[in-house]
C-alpha cells in the first residue's frame, strides 16, 4: 500500500489500530477486570509530574531515573517527567487527596501509557501500556497474597498458561541495612568498573540485576536476601506463600530477584514468559512500606503491580491464542435503496441502544458488496431489507455461517434479532 503521509509514529512507539487492537483492548479489560473484581476503584494519573517526584520515589540509582526518562522544562522553566511507571504517581495522589486518611487499605487500579527512553525491540516500547494496582495503608500478608492472585487471575482469565509467577523478599528495615553492609563488603572487593561501583554504592542489590555474564559470574556466591532476612520479615515472607498455597496460585522462590526500583520491600515478585526471549518479563510489583513517607505522607505501608499490556499481547501470540472477540460487530444491516438505508438507520440505532453491535453498508453499494463487508464484519447475522419488504413490513435475517434466511416482522425486529443471538450464545 502507498504512503500517503509523510509522517511516522515515533521510533519505539506502536500504533494498534483495527483489527489488531481489539486484542490489546481485550487484554486490557480483562487484565482491569481482574483488579475490580477485587474491590478496586479505578485512579487516572496525570501523564506527567514534578521530575522529583519520580526521582525521590523511583530511586536515583534505577536506571529508570539515571538513563531512561523523558524529562524537559515546561513553559514556566518547572522540570517535568513523563511518567515511567504508576506507583509514585498513585501514592502522590492518595496523600494529596487525603485518601490515606479514609478507610483502609486504599485499593485502585489504573491502565495507560507510561513513557522510558529505552532501546526499542520486542515488547519493550518507549510508550509502553500498563494495567497497575496498588492497596495501600496496611502491611498485611493476606493483602499481598490478594494483589498477587488478582495478576494471576488476570493472565488465567486471557487463557495464558505458559507463564511462571517467580517470589522472593527484600526485607525490611530490621534486616536490610545489614544485609546492604555485607553485599557491598562482598561487591567492593571484586574489579568492578566505574559505573557499576558506583551503583554498588547507591544500591548494592541493582549489582545483581546486572545481565552481563561476566557480572553474573563474578557474583555468583554474593549473599542473598533471603538468607538474612529478621525474624519478622521471614514470617511474613512465609505467611504469604502460606496464603498462595490455600489460594492454589502455584510459584516458585527465586532468590536473585531484583525489581527495576528502589521502592521495593519484602514481598517481591515477577512474572515470566520463556517465549518471550530476553524480554520474558509480562508484569511483576512488590511491597514499598517505606514510600509514602518518603514522598511526605505517612508512613504507611503498600503493595503494587504493574501488567505489561504489550508483553501479554506477545505471550498471548506466543502461545498461539487470542483474547479477541474475532467479530467486530453482531449484525450487518444490507439496504437496497434510499429508503430501506433510512429504515436501517433508525433500526441500527434501536439495536445499539437494546446492546446489539451493529454496522451498516453506507455508501449505496450493491449487494454483492455489502455482503462482503457483512463477511468481513465478523457479524453472525445480516439484516437486508428491500422496498418490497418495507412494504410488506418485513426485513430479511440472514445467519451468515450458514446462509439461511428468514423473514422477520419490521417492526419486531429488535426482539427477534436479540433473541436470536441470545440462542446463539
Amino acid at each position: 500500500m502507498t504512503k500517503t503521509s509523510s509522517f511516522n509514529a515515533p521510533k519505539g512507539i506502536p500504533d494498534y489500530v483495527p483489527p489488531g487492537s481489539a486484542e490489546f483492548v481485550a487484554v486490557r479489560d480483562t487484565l482491569v477486570r481482574a483488579a475490580r473484581s477485587a474491590g478496586y476503584g479505578h485512579v487516572e494519573l496525570p501523564i506527567f509530574e514534578d521530575t522529583g517526584l519520580f526521582a525521590r520515589g523511583v530511586g536515583e540509582s534505577t536506571d529508570v531515573v539515571s538513563k531512561e526518562m523523558y524529562t524537559f522544562a515546561d513553559r514556566g522553566d518547572r522540570s517535568v517527567t513523563l511518567r515511567p511507571e504508576g506507583t509514585a504517581g498513585v501514592m502522590r495522589a492518595v496523600i494529596e487527596h487525603g485518601l490515606d486518611r479514609g478507610q483502609l487499605p486504599v485499593k485502585l487500579c489504573y491502565a495507560g501509557p507510561f513513557f522510558r527512553y529505552e532501546r526499542p525491540q520486542a515488547g519493550r516500547y518507549r510508550q509502553l501500556q500498563q494495567v497497575g494496582v496498588e492497596a495501600i495503608g496496611m502491611d498485611d500478608p493476606a493483602l499481598d497474597a490478594e494483589v498477587i492472585a488478582i495478576a494471576d487471575a488476570g493472565f488465567r482469565a486471557l487463557g495464558l498458561d505458559g507463564y511462571r509467577l517467580e517470589i522472593t523478599s527484600l526485607g525490611d528495615d530490621s534486616c536490610r541495612p545489614q544485609y546492604r553492609e555485607l553485599l557491598q563488603e562482598f561487591l567492593f572487593r571484586l574489579p568492578l568498573d566505574e559505573e557499576t561501583r558506583r551503583r554498588a554504592e547507591l544500591n548494592p542489590l541493582r549489582v545483581l540485576d546486572d545481565k552481563r555474564p561476566e557480572m553474573r559470574e563474578m557474583t555468583a556466591a554474593a549473599p542473598l536476601m533471603l538468607d538474612h532476612l529478621s525474624e519478622s520479615a521471614k514470617v511474613h515472607f512465609d505467611q504469604v506463600l502460606g496464603y498462595l498455597d490455600a489460594i492454589g496460585v502455584v510459584y516458585t522462590i527465586n532468590p536473585r530477584m531484583v525489581r527495576g526500583l528502589d521502592y521495593y520491600t519484602k514481598t517481591t515478585f515477577e512474572f515470566v514468559h520463556d517465549g518471550l526471549g530476553a524480554q520474558s518479563g509480562i508484569g511483576g510489583g512488590g511491597r514499598y512500606d517505606g514510600l509514602m513517607a518518603q514522598l511526605g505522607g505517612q508512613p504507611l505501608s503498600g503493595i503494587g503491580f504493574g501488567l505489561g499490556v504489550d508483553r501479554t499481547m506477545l505471550a498471548l501470540q506466543a502461545e498461539g491464542k487470542t483474547a479477541a472477540d474475532p467479530a467486530r460487530v453482531d449484525v450487518f444491516g444490507v439496504p437496497l435503496g434510499e429508503a430501506a438505508t433510512q429504515r436501517l438507520v433508525v433500526l441500527a440505532a434501536r439495536l445499539r441502544a437494546a446492546g446489539v453491535r451493529v454496522d451498516l453498508a453506507y455508501g449505496g453499494r450493491g449487494v454483492k458488496g455489502a455482503m462482503k463487508a457483512a463477511d468481513r464484519s465478523g457479524a453472525k447475522y445480516a439484516l437486508v431489507l428491500g422496498d418490497r419488504d418495507i412494504a410488506e413490513n418485513e426485513i430479511g435475517l440472514k445467519d451468515l455461517a450458514t446462509g439461511d434466511q428468514r423473514q422477520i416482522a419490521l417492526d419486531d425486529a429488535v426482539g427477534a434479532v436479540s433473541e436470536a443471538l441470545a440462542h446463539d450464545r
